[in-house]
């Protein structure tokens, strides 16, 4: 563009067939979630300001805001498994702590925002606490009403559909074992017995409409799968997860590097960061 081209004489890096004035088309959702780490601060004041306060943070991809969303959760390395309850006691006590957190910013209020919905809380309700708004709140009381369904079923009791939807709301393994009351083997066992496996779609720009050369790919549940697996000898290098106090861009650079020597070497390199 500097030299003067038009949007129309460059080609689309990613697909190499359309020009650069193809309108996007997008079917994947990409939430990113700050990382914070009051707990190694315990001084500090864990309430957000306008004050940056995060030293990292997480992005997860999938087909559905609830997927990508409740990827990101995990993904920030916590021990949470999804909407894990986080809200202590019961009684007027835990609703004045409930109310509390609500309003008030925090690294943690989208946990005791599914409690509220747990609690009988209102979207109207929680809109007025929070000010966070309604569309993302109905998502997760959505998350949330599809976890109290499971209350008292059991895992048998879950055939390929309703299992395929699940998945499809980026419930883990261990989250639908933790309200199910299971071994998170079993859900696993069970899940793949039913052939709901997760395949890989491709990060791209024309939503799979071309061939994209991209190696960019996410995890996700859908019926095809756009991984083309060959005959090379591969290995398998894992990322750090989100950066924090004590792992940071370092990490990302010895992937990279890691992956580039292998290369060199012959190998065909799959780099997981989750």
């Amino acid at each position: 563009l500097a030299v003067g081209y038009t949007l129309d004489e460059l080609r689309n890096d990613i697909t190499g067939v359309t020009p650069a004035s193809f309108e996007p088309a997008i079917d994947y959702v990409v939430t990113k979630i700050p990382r914070f780490t009051f707990e190694k601060f315990p001084q500090a004041d864990a309430r957000l300001t306008t004050q940056m306060k995060s030293v990292g943070e997480v992005m997860a991809i999938g087909r559905t805001f609830q997927e990508s969303l409740q990827k990101a959760l995990r993904g920030l390395e916590t021990g949470m498994t999804g909407f894990d309850p986080v809200l202590r006691g019961s009684g007027e006590e835990a609703l004045e702590v409930l109310r509390r957190e609500l309003t008030a910013a925090s690294s943690e209020r989208i946990w005791y925002v599914a409690d509220a919905f747990r609690l009988g809380f209102t979207l109207e309700e929680l809109h007025e606490l929070t000010s966070i708004d309604p569309w993302f709140l109905a998502e997760i009381e959505d998350i949330v009403a599809s976890e109290q369904s499971l209350v008292g079923r059991s895992l048998s009791s879950l055939d390929r559909d309703a299992l395929w939807e699940l998945k499809r709301k980026g419930f883990s393994d261990a989250r639908l074992a933790s309200v199910l009351g299971v071994a998170e083997d079993a859900v696993r066992a069970h899940r793949q017995s039913l052939g709901v496996r997760p395949v890989y779609r491709r990060v791209d720009t024309c939503a799979a409409e071309f061939p994209s050369a991209t190696a960019y790919m996410y995890s996700t549940y859908e019926e095809t799968c756009e991984a083309r697996p060959t005959d090379r000898r591969k290995i398998m290098v894992l990322g750090g997860g989100p950066n924090r106090i004590g792992q940071g861009i370092e990490f990302d650079y010895c992937c990279v590097h890691a992956s580039l020597a292998l290369r060199e070497d012959g190998f065909e390199t799959i780099m997981i960061n989750c």
